[in-house]
């Protein structure tokens, strides 16, 4: 299963917006990856960007938070940790069971139901913030 962007999931702020297209991008390649039998590498090095550019976005946006003093700035830094940590767990397991379809299967749904969960609450609410200091 990949996932698709679609209006659903935009914010309104362009960034933000961009970033997240990106992350639906990069998961969408690790999907691929394991389905295409690219290999335990390819697989890994796609899960390896796609957490790289996770905490890239994160503190993109913790930063924005930051700027415009956002009064709920440490509640979804706590929630950017605790994923990271989540991500972390879940890279950790496809170095122990390699790609198989199961574990890739697990990966992509923990993360992308995550991503879009936390975009349709936690980042709406903040990109209408931002929006409105901006």
């Amino acid at each position: 299963m990949t996932y698709e962007w679609d209006k659903s999931l935009e914010t309104g702020h362009k960034m933000i917006d961009n970033q997240h297209k990106q992350l639906i991008v990069a998961l969408n390649a690790l999907i691929e990856a394991s389905q295409g039998g690219k290999g335990h590498e390819e697989v890994n090095n796609t899960l390896e960007f796609l957490t790289a550019y996770t905490i890239k976005h994160f503190a993109d946006e913790e930063k924005l938070q930051v700027q415009y003093d956002y009064p709920d700035y440490l509640n979804h830094k706590l929630y950017h940790d605790e994923f990271k940590v989540t991500v972390r767990g879940l890279t950790e397991e496809l170095l122990r069971e390699g790609p198989t379809g199961e574990v890739v299967n697990k990966i992509s749904s923990i993360i992308g139901n995550w991503l879009v969960n936390h975009i349709k609450g936690d980042d709406f609410k903040m990109a209408a913030y931002v929006k409105t200091q901006e």
